[in-house]
C-alpha cells in the first residue's frame, strides 16, 4: 500500500528496507514522510546522515563557463573570426538543435556551442537592423531556448526562469508570432516547475494560440498542437483530467493533421511527441487519484465536461502503448 501511494512497486519499497536502494532522493522521503504521518525524518533515516550530496541535484561541469556567458553583456564577437551574417548564425543553431537531439552526451556537447553562440547572436542584434535585426532576435529565443534546457534539473534555478524570460523577450521583439509560440512553450514549463497558478500558464498558452493559423499546414499547426499540449499539462498538475484530455486530443489532431511524417525541426512536435505526453498525463492522473482517493480530480474533470471523463479511445490507447 506504501508502495502505491507514493507511485512505486512494493519490491522497490522492500529494496528499501533492506537496505538494497540507497535513500531516495529528499522530494520522494518527505512524501513518505507524509503518507506515514511522520514528522521527523529522522525516524525515516535512522543515523544516516542527510548529506547533501545524496539530495542536490547533479551540476555539469561546464556549467560555471555556460551561467558567466548567460549572465555578462558583450560588447564585442567571441572570436576576432565569429561569423555573425543571419545566415551564418542560423546555421551554427540549427547545428546546436542537432547536437541536443541526438548527441548521447546532449549537455556536454551542447556546452561546447552555448557560451560563444549566446555571445554571438546577442552582438549580432546589437550590430544588425531591420529584417535581419529581428531575425536574429528570433534565433536568439531559440539560443535561449537551448540555454533553458541546457539549465534544467541543475541548482541554479533562478537561471532557468532567466532564460526563459529572455527568450519570451527576445521573441516578441523579432515581432515573430511562431517564436513567440515557441516561448510559450518553455516558459510554460518553467511557470510549472516554480507553482505558479495553472490560470496563468493556461492565458499564456492561449494568447499565443491566437497569433497562430491553424488552418495552415507545417509551422503554424505543429506549435498551435504544441500549445495545447502545454495546457494539457498545465491542467494535469491540478487533476483537471477532463480539460487535460481534451486539449490532448486538440494536439492529437494537430499531429494527424500534419502526418505521420511531420516532425518539427527543432521543437519534435509530431506523432511521437504527442503519444509520449500522454503517457505523462495518464501517469500524472494516477498520481492525483492516488493523492486524492476521495475523487476530487475526477470531480474537476466532471466539472469541466458535464460528465465522468474517460481513457482515450482505443485508437490512442493503442498509440499510447506503442509509445510506451
Amino acid at each position: 500500500m506504501l508502495g502505491e501511494l507514493a507511485g512505486r512497486s512494493g519490491s522497490w519499497v522492500k529494496s528499501l528496507e533492506t537496505g538494497r536502494l540507497k535513500l531516495p532522493r529528499l522530494p520522494m522521503l518527505i512524501r513518505l514522510a507524509e503518507i506515514l504521518d511522520v514528522n521527523d525524518l529522522t525516524q525515516l533515516t535512522g543515523e544516516q546522515p542527510l548529506a547533501r550530496s545524496v539530495y542536490a541535484k547533479a551540476t555539469h561541469p561546464a556549467l560555471p563557463k555556460v551561467t558567466e556567458a548567460l549572465a555578462s553583456y558583450p560588447v564585442t564577437p567571441s572570436t576576432e573570426n565569429a561569423d555573425l551574417p543571419p545566415e551564418a548564425l542560423s546555421a551554427r543553431v540549427q547545428q546546436a538543435w542537432v547536437l541536443w537531439h541526438g548527441a548521447a552526451h546532449q549537455r556536454s556537447a551542447v556546452a561546447t556551442l552555448l557560451p560563444n553562440l549566446l555571445c554571438d547572436t546577442r552582438v549580432a542584434v546589437r550590430q544588425l537592423d531591420g529584417k535581419d535585426r529581428r531575425r536574429v532576435q528570433a534565433l536568439l529565443a531559440q539560443v535561449y531556448h537551448l540555454t533553458q534546457l541546457y539549465l534544467s534539473f541543475q541548482p541554479p534555478a533562478a537561471l532557468v526562469l532567466m532564460s526563459g524570460d529572455r527568450a519570451m523577450t527576445a521573441a516578441q521583439d523579432a515581432d515573430d508570432p511562431h517564436a513567440m509560440a515557441a516561448a510559450a512553450w518553455y516558459v510554460n514549463h518553467v511557470y510549472r516547475d516554480a507553482g505558479e497558478e495553472h490560470e496563468v500558464r493556461v492565458a499564456l498558452a492561449h494568447q499565443m494560440c491566437a497569433l497562430l493559423s491553424p488552418d495552415k499546414a507545417g509551422p503554424d499547426l505543429a506549435l498551435w498542437g504544441l500549445l495545447h499540449l502545454a495546457m494539457a499539462l498545465s491542467y494535469t498538475k491540478i487533476g483537471r483530467e477532463g480539460d487535460a484530455l481534451r486539449h490532448w486530443d486538440e494536439a492529437d489532431r494537430a499531429a494527424r493533421a500534419l502526418g505521420d511524417d511531420y516532425v518539427h525541426p527543432w521543437l519534435i512536435f509530431g506523432r511521437a511527441m504527442v503519444d509520449a505526453y500522454m503517457i505523462t498525463i495518464q501517469a500524472d492522473c494516477d498520481a492525483q487519484r492516488l493523492r486524492h482517493p476521495t475523487g476530487r480530480s475526477r470531480r474537476a474533470g466532471q466539472n469541466a465536461l458535464g460528465h465522468s471523463p474517460q481513457l482515450p479511445h482505443r485508437r490512442n490507447r493503442t498509440r499510447t502503448s506503442h509509445a510506451r
